[in-house]
C-alpha cells in the first residue's frame, strides 16, 4: 500500500505544481491528463485530496486563475 500512497502523493504534488503555475489556463489538456492520472485512484484518496481535485476541476471548467 505504501507504493500506492507514494504514487498518489507524487501525482498530487505534480498536479499542485501545475495548478500553481497556472498551467490549467495555458495547457488544459495536459492538466486534465494529470488530473485523470490521479483521479483513477479515487477510492484510495483521502478527503483532502478529493476536495482538491474538485477545486481543480472547477478551475478548469471555469478557466479561473488558481490562487493559493
Amino acid at each position: 500500500m505504501s507504493d500506492l500512497k507514494t504514487k498518489i502523493d507524487n501525482r498530487m504534488d505534480h498536479l499542485q505544481t501545475c495548478m500553481e503555475a497556472q498551467a490549467h489556463l495555458d495547457r488544459p489538456e495536459y492538466v486534465i491528463d494529470v488530473l485523470e492520472s490521479v483521479s483513477k485512484f479515487w477510492s484510495a484518496l483521502n478527503e483532502e485530496d478529493r476536495e482538491y481535485i474538485h477545486c481543480v476541476r472547477d478551475a478548469l471548467d471555469n478557466k479561473m486563475e488558481w490562487k493559493v
